[in-house]
């Protein structure tokens, strides 16, 4: 039974991976943007939420409402301001500039915030549990692994059912011909990344819920969910949510065998995954 419990608790970890994931593969998808300082703006994102939480007394859950459209409107101005002026067919100018946001991130929020652990209190939440078939399990994991599938069914209904959708699919195919045709790829480019950080916002609220924080931290979250996207398939939403489970199980099952093997385990499980299937397990075919 532990063991069915460490595979359990590991596919409910996952989903907090997907959450992690989905706004890379999303931007990814979109305009081909590597995003280094994707992590780091995950944890800016928790501080919001406890900044929110403690300047209002909110439940932290309920500070979603303040902080979602916060990251959106702060992933509208950067990408409109500055990450824009970057693209083009070389990888390195926006590489080099995302990691400059990074590291301008990280010691923004160190300056502010101090490298003190911070957490965000969610009261009877955190510890509440409920039995299944002899397994307890935390309210929270389970909240969060039913958000992450939520947010990415949203997502995919997005891309193939709304003309928002389409012309992400538009600008990401082809630039140009979507130009001419009428469509303002700054402006959608603009809207991706809006879309993706408050993808973002929800993921880092949970993860504050769920452990400490600090400063330093966004370069973690950021390789989990590079390996969560890169398991499943660069452009498979779906993908990316097998591929955060994939990496969660992987971890609980390394933490059982040794509590130092957990990161390692899920590295391991990325590479072996990698060297067997080098465009991840569900990789998007082109029509």
């Amino acid at each position: 039974m532990d063991w069915v419990n460490a595979l359990v608790q590991g596919m409910l970890l996952g989903g907090l991976y997907a959450l992690f994931a989905a706004g890379l593969s999303l931007i990814f998808g979109v305009m081909r943007l590597v995003n280094i300082a994707h992590g780091d703006l995950i944890i800016l994102a928790a501080y919001l939420g406890l900044t929110v939480t403690t300047a209002t007394g909110l439940h932290p859950l309920a500070a979603l409402v303040i902080v979602v459209p916060t990251m959106a409107l702060i992933g509208y101005a950067l990408q409109r301001g500055l990450l824009n002026q970057t693209l083009g067919d070389d990888l390195l100018p926006p590489l080099l500039v995302t990691f400059g946001l990074s590291v301008i991130l990280q010691n923004g929020l160190l300056e502010i915030y101090t490298a003190d652990p911070q957490k965000i209190n969610a009261g009877a939440l955190e510890t509440a549990s409920i039995a299944v078939g002899g397994l307890q399990l935390g309210v929270l994991p389970v909240l969060t692994f039913a958000v992450a599938v939520a947010v990415i069914w949203g997502l995919q209904w997005t891309f193939y059912h709304t003309s928002l959708g389409r012309a992400f699919r538009a600008v990401s195919d082809n630039q140009d011909i979507a130009q001419l045709m009428g469509l303002n790829r700054r402006h959608i480019f603009g809207l991706a990344m809006a879309l993706a950080l408050g993808v973002t916002a929800i993921g880092g609220i949970l993860l504050g819920i769920r452990t400490s924080f600090d400063p330093s931290i966004g370069g973690g979250r950021l390789i989990f969910g590079f390996e969560a996207v890169i398991i499943g398939g660069l452009g498979n939403l779906w993908g990316t949510l097998a591929g955060g489970v994939i990496l969660g199980v992987a971890q609980t099952i390394g933490a059982k065998i040794d509590p130092g093997w957990q990161v390692l385990s899920g590295h391991l499980a990325f590479l072996l995954i990698l060297a067997i299937r080098p465009n991840g397990l569900f990789p998007r075919i082109s029509a």
